[in-house]
């Protein structure tokens, strides 16, 4: 049972269900606010996997793609809370408060946030808004909860100020690296080019330039390549494997791979392709 509920919109949302849901694909764009009523939240890049449980709350960093999979325990429903810190938000509340983002963000992308008093009853505050959601809390009301979940964070920690104000575009990174870490996420060239730091006319020169061919074909080719490889060589079974490598259904991954290798994937392959 899965029942979101969109409590201010764009900003702060709350679900609850009573199984086990893995997102395969998230775009987190925005800075993001994660309160844990009950079940565990697992966040899950390139680079790091991190999991909370009731009571616990974790900072995400905009622009990061990841796996989200989200657990009932001890019979309960999985209930989160999320907060969306967008961009113009954060630049209001520092135009506010006076906040002067010194230096560019290089920490952690993300953040377990420890258990203290103050987070503790704002945690708190919060569960009756999104509990009862027919009785709409007022935007103004919701956008006060916002802030003061922001001015809670810098008085508990002072070093989020430059996680939370760093306004600047994300720095072109080694686009070879960053796609063989995340082409399994099935998202738009666009999204890739974003989080690159380029603008697309850019990423598609730089990918043609690193890997001798077009995002799309590329892409195409590296999910193929590493699916023959889990089922030859690992045995894993395609209904398994097909979403975690990017493919929207079985039938478009079988077909795909048929084309590619002239066999189905319960059939295996005998062309090896070469991916840069």
């Amino acid at each position: 049972m899965i029942n979101p509920t969109e409590i201010i919109p764009g900003v702060i949302f709350y679900s609850y269900h009573a199984s086990v849901r893995k997102d395969k694909v998230a775009f987190l764009e925005h800075n993001t606010l994660v309160l844990q009523v009950s079940g565990r939240f697992t966040l899950e890049t390139a680079s790091e996997k991190l999991s909370m449980e009731q009571g616990e709350m974790l900072l995400i960093r905009r622009n990061q793609l990841g796996e989200l999979t989200k657990t009932p325990l001890n019979g309960e429903d999985y209930q989160t809370i999320v907060i969306c810190l967008k961009e113009p938000l954060l630049r209001q509340i520092a135009l506010e408060e006076q906040i002067e983002q010194e230096k560019k963000y290089t920490g952690a992308p993300n953040i377990l946030i420890p258990e203290n008093d103050f987070l503790k009853a704002f945690f708190q505050s919060v569960i009756p808004y999104v509990r009862h959601s027919e009785e709409k809390i007022t935007h103004a009301v919701g956008m006060l909860k916002v802030k003061e979940a922001v001015l809670l964070l810098l008085h508990i920690m002072p070093e989020l100020k430059d996680f939370l104000f760093d306004f600047s575009e994300p720095y072109k990174i080694d686009i070879e690296k960053f796609m063989l870490n995340n082409f399994h996420f099935n998202i738009p060239i666009e999204k890739f080019a974003q989080l690159t730091g380029r603008s697309l006319a850019g990423f598609k020169r730089d990918f043609q330039k690193t890997f001798g061919m077009a995002p799309r074909h590329w892409l195409q080719e590296k999910r193929l390549s590493e699916a023959r490889y889990l089922i030859e060589t690992k045995n894993k079974k395609p209904s398994a494997i097909y979403l975690d490598l990017g493919f929207e259904t079985l039938s478009h991954f079988s077909h795909s791979f048929k084309k590619k290798f002239g066999r189905t994937p319960t059939e295996g392959a005998v062309i090896t392709p070469t991916i840069g």
